[in-house]
């Protein structure tokens, strides 16, 4: 096995526990780390946007954006993995991370966020696919 995979595995995990660490501390807690999208939906109230739906919003490419990496990950530690198969973990990732919230007092599960996370999961795996098939083609076309 190269470097790489090893590394991407590696990296994985830790952005794992961040991602859990995330999803599971206390929404206060939270909030300090990932506030940005408050902040953001507050930027646009007086651009007429109305903070509800800014916030529904920002929350849901926010999701989308945090495991966009982790898909990206995933594709490079096992590169043999379809690209179904990685997004259906990052779902079911997704799904723990969702079910633990329910028994959280200050969290809250949502389906959007199921579909958020594994549309970043696939992003993720998509966007490292296309790199690696552009670098090949690259590779090939080089006299």
């Amino acid at each position: 096995m190269t470097v790489l995979p090893r590394l991407s595995r590696l990296l994985l995990a830790a952005y794992t526990v961040v991602v859990l660490l995330i999803t599971w501390l206390p929404a206060e807690d939270a909030g300090r780390v990932t506030g940005i999208v408050d902040t953001l939906a507050g930027l646009l109230v007086p651009l007429g946007v109305p903070f509800d739906a800014a916030y529904t919003v920002l929350e849901f490419v926010a999701n989308v954006a945090l495991f966009a990496p982790f898909g990206a990950l995933l594709a490079l530690a096992w590169s043999r993995l379809p690209w179904w198969a990685a997004s259906l973990v990052g779902a079911g990732l997704s799904c723990v991370i969702e079910l633990v919230q329910i028994a959280l007092p200050s969290r809250f599960a949502t389906v959007s966020d199921v579909v958020a996370n594994t549309l970043g999961t696939l992003i993720g795996v998509l966007l490292v696919r296309i790199l690696q098939r552009m670098r090949a083609a690259a590779r090939t076309a080089e006299p």
